[in-house]
């Protein structure tokens, strides 16, 4: 620990800018617990989390959802002016985009992020006016940052390929939702697979179509469980509707907000996740899932599927989704140990903030 302070205490003003994410406070607490706070100033707009950041000088919180206003324009201003580093943790403010693209000179020391919705935007989302005007400085403004920070490579490749994006790659986890979690798995009853689809009520999960997958596996021992807590109330509410029809009694959405401890309690119950996501996404999950040896199907054309398999995790692929395998992969659950662990999450920070 001291050691990190130690070589940290270097007088670097370093300024984060986000959105009040639910990754974000316990980022805050991480920085503050291993790193020399003061260096660190938190520029954030509101989100999901606001209620879980602790009162600070550091920690400034607005109370709308994008920047917006003489004063807090001016005083971003100030501070990115004023930071040898700026720290984009997504890319989902336009406002911000466009502040930073008047301010050219700045691009340099902006580490972008890629938080994953904020790259995929440029193939995603429908190609309205407004889409097209809002592409047009995201150009600008990606290819010009002078860092890139994610883990997955495939991510990076495609910053570079639909925006030119110059910038210096940082290989970093960033948030600790994506570190290995050491949890004792309880014994589960061998007679049912409890199957999890998706991670959230966003219809880019595309429930449906897996429910569909499923349905040879209806008359077995199954429990299907989908994350619906938020994201989309009226998405949500097609999936429920359509999933009790098509499972009754076995299909068991979950609608509550769960706690960090109790929503891995839930993982420990899961034998089969099913992710099927057409870009990179729920990648705390999925590591977490992994990391505790259970078995997870992928798309094998995004970016995470290239990623598991270059660091020699075993994922399946949802177009071969034949059988219910139910078993502990103990190879995964070693090397998701060893890159996913905090010690190795500590060393990227310390190169990233130094």
């Amino acid at each position: 620990m001291q050691e990190l302070l130690a070589s940290s205490e270097n007088g670097k003003r370093i300024l984060h800018i986000g959105n009040c994410d639910k990754f974000i406070p316990p980022f805050i607490e991480f920085v503050s617990s291993h790193f020399n706070f003061e260096e660190h100033d938190f520029f954030l707009t509101s989100g999901m989390a606001d209620s879980k950041i602790k009162k600070s000088e550091k920690v400034t919180l607005l109370k709308q959802r994008t920047l917006k206003g003489v004063r807090n324009v001016l005083s971003v201003l100030f501070k990115i002016h004023k930071a040898d580093k700026v720290i984009l943790h997504g890319l989902f403010d336009i406002n911000l985009v466009i502040l930073l693209c008047c301010i050219p000179w700045q691009f340099k020391k902006c580490y972008w992020v890629i938080w994953g919705g904020d790259l995929y935007s440029h193939s995603y989302d429908k190609r309205t006016i407004k889409w097209r005007l809002k592409e047009f400085f995201r150009k600008i403004a990606i290819r010009n940052f002078g860092h890139l920070v994610t883990y997955i490579h495939g991510d990076l490749e495609l910053a570079r390929s639909w925006y030119n994006a110059k910038g210096q790659q940082h290989e970093c986890l960033m948030y600790s939702s994506n570190l290995y979690k050491e949890y004792a798995v309880p014994k589960s009853d061998n007679s049912f697979i409890n199957i999890q689809i998706g991670n959230s009520a966003d219809p880019s999960n595309n429930h449906i179509e897996v429910l569909e997958r499923l349905l040879p596996f209806k008359d077995e021992n199954i429990n299907i469980y989908l994350p619906l807590s938020y994201g989309s109330t009226e998405y949500a509410q097609r999936v429920i509707t359509k999933g009790k029809l098509m499972f009754g009694e076995k299909f068991k959405p979950i609608t509550d907000f769960m706690e960090f401890n109790e929503y891995l309690s839930f993982l420990g119950t899961i034998d089969v996740a099913i992710f099927n996501h057409k870009r990179q996404q729920a990648m705390g999950n999925t590591i977490t899932l992994l990391g505790l040896g259970k078995t997870v199907y992928l798309r094998d054309s995004t970016a995470q599927w290239q990623f598991f398999k270059e660091k020699g995790i075993k994922v399946k692929n949802i177009n071969e989704l034949n059988a219910l395998d139910k078993y502990i992969s103990t190879e995964n659950i070693k090397v998701i140990k060893d890159y996913f662990s905090e010690k190795n999450y500590l060393m990227q920070l310390r190169n990233l903030f130094s």
